[in-house]
């Protein structure tokens, strides 16, 4: 474990979006360490404590209501939902080719990109072509990055980054683990930048 904050994320969650476009000026604003941005796999974590998220309840046009409301208050391009999201456009392959752009130091870079595909471009990350193009916003090679995820280190490092988020109590995304406190949900990241600074 670490000292550092940790912000969970997964590329299937709007609200994990909308927090990675803001938690580094927030932390920076409020004189914190910047957080270690850490995708983890939401299917899975859903999984193993048997929850249904928003997206795929009668919350669903609520919620992309907000997300969309959120958006255009913070003056991001208007959201555009990947076709049959969530549950068809859910895929590990965004996850594991984030786990291979922090070995290059290049996960934000990445993670922004990759969202940005998502959420204010309306591509899948489920294919593996609008993956790349979001490696190749950030100078990752995408011969590199198709080899990349399909290796063992990665797959178990987004394994075991998932069941640690499990053991630290994570149920959702994005959430950001500030010592043993966690903080879940974009409109959180306030008090997490704050109990970070200390």
């Amino acid at each position: 474990m670490t000292d550092r904050s940790v912000f969970h994320y997964d590329f299937s969650s709007p609200f994990s979006y909308l927090a990675a476009e803001r938690i580094s000026g927030l932390f920076a604003e409020a004189g914190a360490e910047p957080p270690i941005w850490q995708p983890i796999s939401f299917g899975h974590l859903i999984g193993a404590i048997g929850k249904t998220p928003w997206s795929m309840g009668p919350g669903k046009e609520a919620g992309k209501a907000e997300v969309e409301r959120r958006a255009a208050e913070r003056g991001l391009p208007a959201v555009r939902w990947p076709r049959g999201w969530p549950r068809e456009t859910y895929s590990l392959i965004p996850l594991r080719a984030a786990i291979f752009a922090a070995q290059s130091g290049r996960i934000i870079a990445f993670t922004l990109a990759a969202f940005r595909q998502a959420f204010a471009a309306g591509r899948e990350l489920s294919d593996l072509d609008n993956v790349l193009l979001a490696a190749a916003a950030c100078e990752l090679h995408p011969n590199a990055v198709v080899k990349g995820i399909e290796t063992r280190a990665v797959k178990e490092q987004l394994k075991l980054a998932t069941e640690e988020a499990l053991g630290r109590g994570v149920t959702g995304v994005p959430t950001v683990a500030v010592g043993e406190q966690l903080y879940w949900g974009d409109d959180r990241l306030e008090s997490a930048a704050a109990a970070a600074a200390g």
